[in-house]
């Protein structure tokens, strides 16, 4: 099977190694991190001007409709450079959706200021008594069609224009049913934002609404699980380029620092230890580039929950290794390693486990 990419998935691979090569280091992404948003503007606003931000959007929303080789090539060149502009929560789960679900008018109203990155909007669905699987909703609906409720988590969630809220119409908070997605604008009374920093730095905030007025789509949640899928590939992608940066940096580091008069990459052990984690990239980007020629088949919703499942834990994993041999400088905010780590950590626990991941993969879970 031929997995060279074509022209345009190279053009767009080139440009986003670029945008890394040219605009990251660790001083500069640092500086990134510390805005109130959790993400530079500028880099925002860069990322639209080279056509990065639209580019998942569909065509009639002004993108390009990209399938999902070229989202896994774009995500993990960007994961190489542990870019922190929000692409995959602000346009992959929620930009994507709302072009999804929202009535003509609405989508005339929001997708092109989306696509040019002028506004932004997030999902907000996490709630804090979920115990993994998307049901869980408490957030309700009052009968002047006003939402009421808290949503736990909403990465990406600062500065944003709107929120997309799954909220209940009926049922009880576990039920699949009666779960409506809702318009809500973050200036609009009622609407309670409040920010935290995750463990990789980014910015996530709680919601809270309290009678908030809010516009009702045409999706359920079944349009939230099958949108998540591509999601859900990119975290994958990038978590692997995070995999390749640290291994690269530490195998440039083990074959440099001397102990005991020679390099620390001529001890057996070690050797043996770098070995097994570049056995696990080659596992991972086999099992990626499965998911990204399964897309449109059957196969592909399993093959993107197997892909997790596995790279998951073992990105953690090798994120372990890789500290544990740069020692106690692998911990510091001096080098990437710690820094890919905690993105790792994020990444491997959200929006869900690796245990739901491989129970949706075994088709126990739906």
């Amino acid at each position: 099977m031929n997995f060279d990419l074509n022209e345009d998935e190279e053009m767009l691979k080139a440009l986003a190694e670029r945008f890394v090569d040219d605009h990251y280091d660790l001083d500069r992404r640092r500086g990134y991190l510390a805005d109130p948003n959790g993400f530079s503007p500028a880099m925002w606003s860069l990322l639209a001007e080279l056509g990065l931000v639209a580019a998942p959007l569909s065509m009639e929303s002004g993108g390009l409709s990209l399938d999902a080789t070229a989202i896994a090539t774009v995500f993990e060149a960007l994961g190489r450079g542990l870019v922190v502009e929000p692409l995959t929560e602000n346009i992959l789960v929620a930009a994507r959706l709302l072009e999804r679900v929202a009535p003509a008018d609405l989508a005339e109203g929001w997708m092109e200021s989306l696509a040019m990155g002028t506004r932004r909007v997030a999902l907000a669905h996490a709630e804090h008594g979920a115990r993994g699987g998307l049901t869980f909703v408490e957030c309700a609906v009052r009968t002047d069609g006003s939402l009421c409720g808290v949503k736990s988590c909403v990465p990406a969630g600062a500065g944003v224009d709107a929120f997309i809220v799954t909220a209940r119409e009926s049922g009880s908070a576990t039920d699949e049913a009666g779960i409506a997605l809702f318009l809500v604008e973050a200036n609009a009374p009622g609407v309670a934002v409040n920010p935290w920093r995750m463990a990789d730095g980014s910015i996530a905030v709680t919601l809270t609404l309290d009678a908030a007025p809010a516009t009702r789509l045409v999706g359920s949640l079944a349009d939230v699980r099958e949108n998540d899928l591509l999601a859900s590939l990119a975290r994958s992608a990038e978590a692997i380029g995070i995999m390749q940066l640290l291994f690269d940096a530490t195998l440039d580091y083990l074959r440099t620092r001397r102990q005991f008069g020679v390099s620390l990459g001529s001890f057996q052990a070690i050797q043996h230890r770098m070995s097994a984690q570049y056995a696990a990239i080659e596992q991972a980007r086999a099992l990626l580039n499965l998911a990204m020629v399964s897309q449109g088949s059957d196969a592909f919703a399993s093959a993107v929950h197997g892909l997790r499942a596995f790279v998951a834990p073992a990105s953690v994993e090798l994120g372990h290794e890789m500290i544990q041999f740069h020692g106690g400088m692998g911990v510091t905010d001096e080098l990437f390693i710690g820094h890919g780590h905690k993105r790792l950590l994020v990444l491997s626990r959200w929006p869900e486990s690796p245990e739901v991941a491989l129970d949706r993969y075994a088709g126990v879970l739906a």
